[in-house]
């Protein structure tokens, strides 16, 4: 296993950021770490790279402690932070050879490996790092994390913040880097990412609601998942739906509201119950739930 962590709390103040957190993933595996912000993401990957201890419960990378080993598990990581933590006032060649410097490297020794990637931001090599892009700082941060052959790879928010070009380009490159035989572990906000990965743990307040494959991402037995929409402010509605018997949940999902329903209820049973409402404009479908609905159902039973 490259890691696992096994029953992880942790604690600021009053505030619990990580409750007895447990999960593992393969050698050569690209996990997600799927949730919102606030969920303790950073937190755990934090622990995991050595740079907070936890409070209770063990993390292991490639069977070393993370409490007891951090020189020796830092010499096989390459760590990703969610905030920009390059140097801005150096160059974009001068980052890169300041990071193979500091893991006894040199750029030309790992020139090829890091390829698929440098080559994007090599053209503007003399750029200060603090006037790029926010893809090409992307870029540049995942190249210096590369740069050593590491093992495993923590990435931390890759994507937020920029473009769907640039999200699309970035999961590509972790498709290549995957292929290298690299373990990958990556946390996202973005729902759509989850489909992504070999497997997910979906996070939120400080624990873990469920770790599967995308695939296997469903709702629990005997509930279904509808869209409403309807002409005027949709949410307007969302109230009134939540109080129908057959209603297990509903929530706000752009212009329309998807509903989670139990039991026998189907898109004509609701239709006959919501004609009498007079809604203008209304549309009902019965929808395969996204994760987005998966993720807001597991939330809503893990609070009951």
């Amino acid at each position: 296993m490259s890691f696992t962590v096994d029953n992880i709390s942790k604690s600021f103040g009053d505030v619990r950021a990580l409750d007895q957190v447990s999960f593992k993933t393969g050698d050569g595996e690209l996990f997600g770490l799927i949730g919102p912000d606030g969920a303790g993401k950073t937190t755990l990957f934090r622990i995991l790279v050595t740079l907070l201890l936890p409070d209770s419960g063990q993390g292991l990378v490639k069977g070393m402690d993370v409490a007891g080993s951090p020189r020796q598990i830092r010499r096989i990581m390459g760590y990703m932070p969610g905030r920009f933590s390059l140097y801005p006032d150096l160059s974009v060649k001068e980052n890169l050879e300041f990071y193979a410097t500091v893991f006894g490297t040199t750029v030309s020794e790992q020139y090829e490996f890091v390829k698929p990637i440098y080559s994007h931001i090599e053209p503007f090599e003399d750029r200060l790092a603090g006037r790029l892009s926010g893809g090409m700082k992307q870029k540049l941060a995942l190249s210096c994390a590369l740069i050593h052959r590491p093992e495993v790879l923590v990435l931390d928010e890759p994507t937020t913040g920029v473009d769907a070009l640039s999200r699309s380009e970035f999961w590509e490159m972790l498709r290549g880097i995957k292929a290298q035989g690299i373990t990958i572990l990556v946390s996202t906000p973005y729902m759509d990412e989850a489909t992504l990965c070999d497997r997910v743990a979906l996070i939120q307040k400080g624990r873990i609601l469920s770790v599967t494959e995308p695939a296997d991402l469903q709702l629990p037995d005997g509930m279904k998942a509808f869209s409403f929409r309807a002409s005027g402010k949709i949410h307007a509605y969302l109230h009134r739906l939540r109080e129908l018997d057959s209603c297990h949940s509903a929530y706000l999902f752009g212009n329309e509201i998807h509903l989670v329903v139990t039991g026998d209820s189907d898109a004509q049973g609701l239709q006959r119950i919501l004609s009498t409402w007079n809604i203008p404009g209304m549309i009902l479908k019965e929808i395969k739930p996204g994760v987005e609905d998966i993720f807001m159902e597991l939330m809503k039973s893990k609070e009951a």
